[in-house]
């Protein structure tokens, strides 16, 4: 007789269908709760806040006292691991993050092994946020896969099309696969550090995956995330992955075949019929509710959660948005989803 996790989210991650689909939002704690906007007024910047341990649990766990959602996600940033590779980062208000020196061919040969010291105080905020969550609430971390941080690193800066690191892997492919293995291996430990702090999965967030060509997308999208994948199944054999190519699209089997994830996240633009047939039929899957149609809120809102509940709520899945929330999204347009979700519809 198999057991069935006593975590909703763990249940679907084990190929386990729920009644009622366990729910969570990306960057569900963050900007669109007071709570947390009163937390991140007592810092100097956002990066003092994700070090400092007794208040990034605080606003880890707001959203599971406000909502009572079934996952809390570690609160953190992709772009930690970076700055744990030696780049300075800092989050300019209204610019979003920089990152210096810019990575080219030179600065690239002189990237070292990531510093896990220097993320000490994330292991410290899963030890605290476990301690403090109910059993039945699982606790995610997270990191961002290779492709996305990299797009970070070579331009400074987040870019409207990436077109910095498509630049540099094209002219030279060879040192952008430095930093490509750079990355596979300090994710890979990044990960497997917050499995053994304590929490029950982590997701492989892979934003700009859309951008990427054909064999560009198997090179630096599906090569790096496959041996991530290989690398934490080596050290944690039970270890649950979430994986999410946003953009994906039709390549989106390839990813789910070759990688090896427990579960892909899907994004709102991907067509539900061919979700449903192409990558539920072989994996659980998460999402996918557009997060612009949380914000409108009203009877769009309700049809869109129907929509999401009668493609996929049969199966293995999990409730979540196709990216993360919005800043201005109220929280009453919160609450409506949730109980729509949880009277199934």
């Amino acid at each position: 007789m198999t057991t069935v996790p006593q975590s909703k989210l763990l249940a679907a991650l084990s190929g386990h269908a729920n009644p009622i689909p366990p729910v969570w939002l990306m960057r569900q704690a963050g900007r669109y709760l007071p709570e947390y906007r009163a937390v991140r007024a007592k810092v100097p910047s956002f990066l003092d806040l994700c070090f400092t341990p007794e208040l990034a649990t605080e606003v880890t766990l707001q959203p599971i006292r406000r909502f009572g959602f079934d996952a809390a996600i570690l609160f953190s940033d992709i772009l930690v691991v970076p700055h744990a590779l030696g780049q300075t980062v800092t989050f300019s208000a209204g610019e979003g993050p920089l990152l210096s020196p810019t990575m080219g061919t030179k600065e690239i040969a002189a990237l070292g092994r990531i510093d896990l010291q220097a993320l000490a105080p994330v292991f410290a905020t899963i030890e605290r946020v476990r301690r403090e969550l109910a059993p039945d609430t699982a606790l995610l971390g997270f990191c961002g896969a290779p492709w996305t941080v990299a797009t970070y690193m070579v331009a400074g800066r987040g870019t409207p099309d990436q077109a910095p690191a498509r630049i540099l892997a094209y002219r030279d492919p060879q040192a952008f696969a430095v930093l490509i293995d750079i990355l596979v291996e300090a994710s890979s430990e990044y990960l497997a550090r917050q499995l053994e702090a304590g929490v029950d999965a982590v997701q492989l967030f892979d934003t700009w995956a859309g951008v990427l060509a054909g064999e560009e997308f198997d090179r630096w999208c599906v090569a790096p995330a496959q041996r991530i994948v290989a690398n934490l199944r080596r050290r944690r054999p039970d270890a649950k992955i979430i994986g999410f190519p946003r953009g994906a699209g039709t390549s989106l089997p390839r990813y789910v075949e070759q990688v090896g994830v427990d579960a892909v996240g899907l994004d709102w633009m991907i067509d539900r019929r061919f979700a449903r047939e192409q990558i539920q039929a072989r994996k659980p899957v998460q999402g996918n509710l557009d997060p612009l149609v949380l914000l409108a809120g009203g009877a769009a809102l309700d049809r869109a959660v129907d929509d999401v509940l009668a493609a996929f709520a049969d199966k293995p899945f999990i409730f979540n948005l196709g990216h993360g929330i919005l800043p201005e999204t109220p929280i009453a347009h919160v609450e409506q989803m949730l109980a729509r979700v949880r009277r199934g519809g």
